[in-house]
């Protein structure tokens, strides 16, 4: 039985009170189908595995540990498109994202290196990279600066590629092919409010004008802070 069980035992509130509670990541050591993006000021709702205690627990069985996984990058994905999160600190003690990895009302959280591991396992999907690997264009300086070890990761909700598509649909929706365009335009300026790309971190949207660069869709110039981009 996998971890989406109700009947499971791994799940049942009899096996949660003998499951042993797991040490939390310390401040200093710490694709499925998703949700339409929802305002962040709103609550966000933990799916109901969440608040059972062997959720937290590092499965044995192999099939169980992958279904966990899984439970775990659907549930990462989810809570970081709801807040809008593009990067996740794994060193999440005192942060406002802390509620992600621990459960106060149970009394537990992930360990540092179980919540790595699913981190890795969202990686190998395509869903997280850690923060400064395969960076391309753009600056390094935040990379380097937050980059805690390998514990700051991309979270992609949605990829580069998707992000690049709405880009790209919305060069083609207001007739902008040939236009020269600040990134800062394209992310924080006016004509892009109420776009899913409005507000995007600056590094990833670099990410997604490489795959239109790539495609011939674009062309990035200028340095740093004072870049442009023409769409073609």
């Amino acid at each position: 039985m996998t971890l989406a069980s109700t009947s499971s035992s791994t799940l049942t509130p009899a096996s949660a009170s003998a499951s042993a509670k797991t040490p939390s990541a310390s401040a200093s050591s710490s694709s499925s189908a998703l949700p339409k993006p929802s305002d962040s000021s709103t609550t966000f709702d933990f799916p109901r595995e969440y608040n059972f205690p062997p959720f937290f627990t590092r499965q044995t069985n192999l099939t169980t540990l992958h279904a966990q996984l899984e439970k775990w990058s659907s549930l990462v994905l989810a809570y970081c498109r709801h807040h809008r999160l593009f990067r996740l600190s794994l060193s999440y003690e005192g942060t406002p994202h802390e509620d992600l990895f621990r459960n106060r009302r149970l009394g537990r959280s992930l360990h540092l290196a179980d919540a790595r591991e699913v981190l890795e396992f969202m990686r190998r999907e395509g869903r997280a990279e850690p923060v400064g690997a395969g960076s391309g264009g753009g600056s390094g300086g935040s990379n380097s600066k937050e980059g805690g070890g390998g514990d700051v990761f991309w979270i992609y909700w949605k990829t580069p590629e998707e992000w690049a598509a709405l880009v790209e649909a919305w060069v083609d929706e207001t007739a902008q092919k040939n236009s020269v365009l600040t990134l800062y335009e394209l992310t924080e300026g006016e004509g892009t409010r109420g776009t899913e790309f409005h507000g995007l971190d600056p590094e990833l949207l670099q990410k997604a004008l490489q795959v239109l660069v790539k495609r011939g869709k674009a062309q990035i110039f200028g340095q740093e802070d004072q870049q442009g981009v023409k769409f073609f």
